[in-house]
């Protein structure tokens, strides 16, 4: 379940390719029990999540849920996916609050925000010494939480630091590039994803704007350079808990693979699909067929992901997280390395 076909739908087809890949890979053993993967379009939007739920859960009778992509979605679904027995393992869904609703049946293979806020954060209080940090979100669940992550870290770094929101389907942002441009900040964050990213970066530009832009895991596209237009974008930051390349020496056969089938490169999130569909191929092989008894497999779950080891903490989150820098170079997005040791390019 997530946005397949809306505005942020960059985000979301790649884990859902990665999810694909290994079931179908799973299905190609001839084992006893084969899956059957049914896609749920939710364009990213909460209610359409609440609607298509009831569907797969009352119609389709799913047994688990790879998603929902999105935080609020996620959050919009997630007791409903509890009271019905059905185990979900996000690939993408990053907001904290998602981990503290005592939910048994939740799981995601990412590092929340408050780890992501604070790695990017933290990349560039080392990488260009600000004295001023501007930060911005929009009204969305997942902007407002990595946004909150972002201020709360330069805060705690003695970085003097001002904050503005808008409303995600705002298409003019001219009040927000005056407030920013007359604060003069050395470093600018954006917590949301690219179709807003993407405006914003040019409107800022346009505007006179020229401070270090950075934002998280939603706007890990090519289409954030696309909707600010490849000069704007120019040296953007892109931090994201996720690693994919196909010069990445450890995806190399994964990216093979991926290419092969979808004629595409790996892009944000797939490898985390492939483990999140994998964690649920694991419990289906060792003979679980129920939703509780999958869930109940989830709890125990220790493997060598594509990604990351793979293991949950009681409250669904995963036991290891890093946080990798990504930067726009030439008009691609390139892999900097962990937030921790990576160099700031340009």
């Amino acid at each position: 379940m997530g946005d397949l076909t809306g505005e942020n739908s960059g985000i979301v087809i790649p884990p859902n390719n990665g999810a694909k890949l290994a079931v179908d890979e799973y299905n190609a053993t001839n084992p006893k029990v084969k899956l059957e993967i049914k896609d749920y379009d939710s364009q990213g939007k909460a209610d359409q999540a609440t609607s298509l739920i009831t569907t797969a859960i009352t119609s389709d009778k799913i047994t688990a849920l790879i998603g929902p992509a999105f935080s609020g979605e996620s959050k919009a679904i997630g007791g409903i996916l509890e009271q019905s027995k059905i185990p979900s393992v996000s690939p993408s869904a990053t907001n904290p609050g998602l981990a503290a609703n005592g939910w048994t049946y939740w799981h995601r293979v990412v590092a929340n925000d408050n780890d992501q806020g604070p790695g990017i954060a933290n990349f560039l209080i080392k990488a260009k010494t600000p004295k001023k940090a501007y930060v911005l979100s929009d009204d969305q669940e997942y902007s407002v939480g990595l946004a909150d992550a972002f201020e709360k870290t330069f805060k705690e770094g003695g970085v003097a630091t001002e904050r503005d929101k808008f409303s995600k389907d705002a298409s003019d942002y001219s009040s927000t590039v005056s407030k920013v441009k007359s604060a003069n900040p050395d470093v600018i964050t954006y917590g949301g994803y690219y179709a807003q990213a993407g405006r914003l970066l040019k409107q800022l530009r346009d505007g006179g704007v020229t401070a270090t832009f950075a934002t998280g895991d939603g706007s890990l596209d090519p289409q954030l350079v696309t909707g600010a237009g490849p000069a704007a974008a120019e040296g953007a930051v892109i931090g994201c808990p996720c690693k994919f390349g196909s010069d990445v020496a450890d995806l190399k056969d994964f990216a093979t693979k991926y290419k092969a089938k979808y004629n595409v490169d790996p892009a944000i999130y797939s490898t985390e699909g492939y483990d999140a569909a994998t964690a649920i191929i694991n419990a289906v092989k060792a003979g679980n067929t129920t939703g509780e008894t999958i869930n109940a497999y989830l709890k125990t779950i220790d493997f060598k992901g594509l990604s990351k080891e793979i293991k949950f903490k009681d409250n669904g989150e995963p036991v290891t997280g890093s946080i990798f820098v990504y930067q726009v170079v030439g008009g691609t997005i390139k892999l900097l390395g962990a937030s921790t040791d990576a160099k700031l390019g340009g």
